[in-house]
This record gives C-alpha cells, structure tokens and sequence, in this order.
C-alpha cells in the first residue's frame, strides 16, 4: 500500500493517475453540452449505494470510469453558458493549476513550521485586498472557509468589540434581504432571537437608512447595544448594494462596528468601469469577500478583512503545542492566531496564481463583462410581456416571474413557475434559481459566465415560458 503515498519514490505514478484524470475531465468539459443530465436522486442514489467500499478496485482507470458513472456524468457543470441559477462561477485556469499544487503539497496554514512561504504569499494577498478596499495600514484579515465563516468571524469580533457582559443588550442590523448567515452567526453568538434587527429595503432592495437611523436610535433610548451593522455589498437575491457612506456614517454616530458582507460584490475591487459602486466599503471596521464567487476561484476561497489588526485577537487561543505565546515575542508569523480554524488549506495560492498570470485587470474585466450582460438581459425581461422583472441589476442577477396573460390567481401563476424551473431543471437544458419577493415565487438568473450570452438568455426565457404555459394548459385540463 506504500506504493500510493505520494513522495519521492511514487512521483511517476503521481504524474499518470493526475494526468488520466485531468483528461478525463477535459474530454467531459469538451463535449458537456449541457449544463445538467437530468438525472433524478431516485435514479443516482441505488448507483451510488451498490458500490461496496470495502471491495476496491486496485486500479486507477477502473475508479476513473466508474467516477464516470457516479459523477462526472451526471454533475451540474457551472462552465455551461445556461448554468444561470446560483452564485458558482467558472473557474479561471490559474487557479486549477494552483489547487492541484496546493493539494499535492500538502501544506496547512495554521502555523509557520507547518507552511512557510504559503503563510507569507496569504498575508501577501490579505495586503493586496486590503489594499484595495482602502482600510487602512492597520488593516489585517484571514482566509477562511468561505462568506458564512467570514461573518461569522466579523461579528465574533463586534460582539468583542462591543465590551459588555450583558448579550441579551446587543442588537445587530442588517437589510431584509441581507444573507442568512447573519441571523445565524447572532444564534451561535449566543445572542438572542431578538439581537437581528431587520431594516426595511427601497425599491431597488438596498438598506433604507432613515429606517436605519430610526432603529438606532431607539436601540440607544431603550438602553441597548449597536453590536453592528451589517451593510451588504451584492444581496444573493438581487445584487443589491447598500448605501455605503450613509451607513457608515451613522456607524460612526452610533459608535457601532461597520461590517460590509461584499461576498458578492467583492468582484468591484477588480472592475475596470463599476468600482465607484462599493464607494464607501473602506469606512468598514470588517468585510467579507469571496473570491470563490466573482473572482473566479474554485471553492473555496474567501477572507475576512478587518481595519484594525488588534481586533483578531478576539479569535487568539495559544495551544503549547501548536502556536505557544512565546512565538509572538519571536515573531514567527501563525495564522492560526487570526483563525477560526485550526488546520486549513493554502486556498490562497489560487488567487495568487491568478493574479499573477491574469493580472488585477484580467478578472475585472471578467466581472464587467457579466454585469453588462445583466443589463442586457434586464432590457429583454422589461420588454417581454411574458415576464415581470423585479429591480434593475446593480451587479448580474436578475429576479423576475412569468406572468400569463390569461390568467390572474397569483397562486397559480406561482404554480406556474415553480413547475417551469423544476421541469428545466429536470430537461437539463437550463438551470436556474428561485426565490420569494413579496412572498411570491419568482425565478433567478444569477449571471456569473462571461461566455453566457444575451441570446442564452432568450432561449432560456423561451424555455420557461413553454413550460409555465404547459402547464397552465395541463391545468385547464384537468379543471374541465
């Protein structure tokens, strides 16, 4: 067994196996022609439970082909042009290159001994992001896990930050359509059902912020604590930014921590054209960004930014045996002391390779070309009687419902939506996204390919259409 560790004696084989199974995914990327197969849990699942995993099969090709079979086959494939549903993006080729390296070495960037120079190009690349978000020379930050980790981490440290016994007197706001992670990272917090204070959004789904201010200042008369305020740059529903300044402003005011969830909307750091819509993000006292989402890297790869470096140690625990205090004073760099987690992967040589094959510029221009496409594929929903369109994209997602022209009953036309996604979704033709607005069902493209174009769009509104009025039809049916 020997024989499949990988080090000096086993580096031929390591070539062959890697190099059989990057063929075997270039030749499936090659020829997928579209998005999904269609494939039901009833169908995969009995593939999958007949494989007795105490009965291997010694030989590389037969795992790869029946890989095939459990699979590769049957994956969802964000690569397609008609994957439009949610934020998983293409992967840039620099970045696979670099997660194959990263895997086959192997390091852990909890400590110094454990990385060296790995730890070195992270804080290199947390600089880098902090750099251009305008937080400050004290800035700092970590990657983690990914956005949910990272506001989790953000609010562990407000919470800290906040300086008082009492949790049951902290309060957290943040928009009607900020991301759940919010609601959750005040649960395990130990915060109370009532610490997330909901702020009202306007018309195009940003945090009002007279409402804002109305809710802290009743926090503040009723004795209460502003924890923080989590501002959100790219909504999961809408690509909504929040109004930056003005939030942070009142932060300001009402002495409470600025945290920007830019999860999303981290891609402006990069863009050519709409980086002046973040404007006001380097006000944060902390900001998520996932580069897993608009800068083109595979899962996972995301960081938490904070502007005052002495706040992480909030997340600090000094283990004899890993991180002792003594290394501080010898100034022996472990990330582990900024973390949440204890072992984690080098994901930042991913965006490290990318940056230095494709440039700063690369994946702006990238981001870009989907936030035009947004607006094309706004123009065609506005000028489609078939559809209502929810709000003008201010990144790439586009929320939007077929509305037949015969019938009024919203409860069907939400029938009739629900069916059209989920018999696209099991055509395999498409795949999109849904959500509630109003506490309707509406349908999601979230547009994260540039090789997605305006004429994709078309045909998959034409696609769902024909099903929603399917249907209708069948349902007429069936009433007669």
């Amino acid at each position: 067994m020997r024989s499949h560790l990988l080090n000096d004696t086993t580096a031929e084989r390591y070539r062959r196996s890697v190099t059989e199974g990057i063929e075997r995914v270039a030749a499936k990327l090659a020829t997928t022609d579209r998005p999904f197969t269609g494939v039901t849990v009833d169908a995969l699942a009995p593939r999958i439970e007949r494989i007795d995993l105490d009965r291997p099969l010694h030989d590389t090709t037969a795992v790869l082909d029946e890989l095939e079979e459990v699979y590769l086959r049957d994956a969802i494939y964000f690569h397609h042009p008609r994957y439009l549903a949610h934020l998983n993006c293409p992967v840039v080729i620099p970045a696979v290159l670099g997660e194959a390296v990263l895997s086959a070495i192997n390091s852990s960037l909890d400590t110094w001994d454990q990385s060296a120079g790995a730890t070195l190009i992270e804080r290199r690349l947390i600089d880098w992001t902090n750099e251009r978000i305008g937080l400050g020379p004290a800035a700092d930050g970590v990657f983690t896990s990914g956005g949910s980790q990272s506001n989790l981490q953000a609010l562990l440290l407000a919470r800290e930050e906040a300086k008082t016994e009492d949790l049951a007197r902290l309060r957290v706001f943040a928009s009607d359509v900020s991301h759940f992670s919010v609601k959750k990272s005040a649960k395990l917090l130990g915060l109370g059902a009532d610490s997330v204070v909901s702020i009202p959004v306007d018309h195009d789904k940003r945090m009002q912020t007279l409402a804002l201010a109305r809710e802290l200042e009743r926090c503040r008369d009723e004795g209460l604590v502003p924890m923080a305020v989590v501002a959100t740059a790219g909504t999961t529903d809408f690509g909504s930014i929040d109004p930056l300044p003005e939030i942070g402003a009142l932060c300001t005011r009402y002495g409470a921590w600025m945290h920007v969830d830019a999860a999303y909307g981290c891609g402006l750091l990069t863009s050519l054209k709409n980086r002046d819509r973040i404007d006001g993000i380097e006000r944060a006292d902390s900001v998520t960004v996932d580069y897993h989402k608009s800068f083109f890297q595979p899962v996972s790869s995301s960081a938490v930014l904070v502007r005052d470096a002495a706040t992480l140690r909030h997340a600090t625990y000094h283990a004899e045996y890993l991180n002792p205090r003594r290394m501080v004073e010898e100034r022996i760099p472990n990330q582990v002391d900024k973390s949440l987690q204890t072992t984690r992967r080098f994901d930042a040589l991913k965006l490290w390779m990318t940056l230095r094959v494709m440039g700063a510029d690369g994946i702006g221009e990238l981001f870009d070309e989907v936030c035009d496409l947004a607006q094309e594929g706004w123009r065609l929903l506005a000028a489609d009687p078939r559809f209502d369109v929810v709000v003008e994209p201010s990144l790439s997602t586009l929320v939007f419902r077929f509305i037949p022209a015969a019938v009024t009953d919203p409860a069907v036309i939400d029938h009739a939506n629900l069916y059209a996604r989920k018999a696209l979704f099991a055509s395999g033709d498409a795949v999109v996204a849904g959500t509630k607005v109003g506490g309707r069902h509406y349908l999601k493209f979230t547009l994260l390919n540039p090789e997605t174009t305006a004429d994709d769009i078309a045909a998959v509104l034409d696609l769902i259409a024909g099903h929603a009025e399917q249907y209708l039809g069948e349902s007429l049916d069936r009433a007669s």
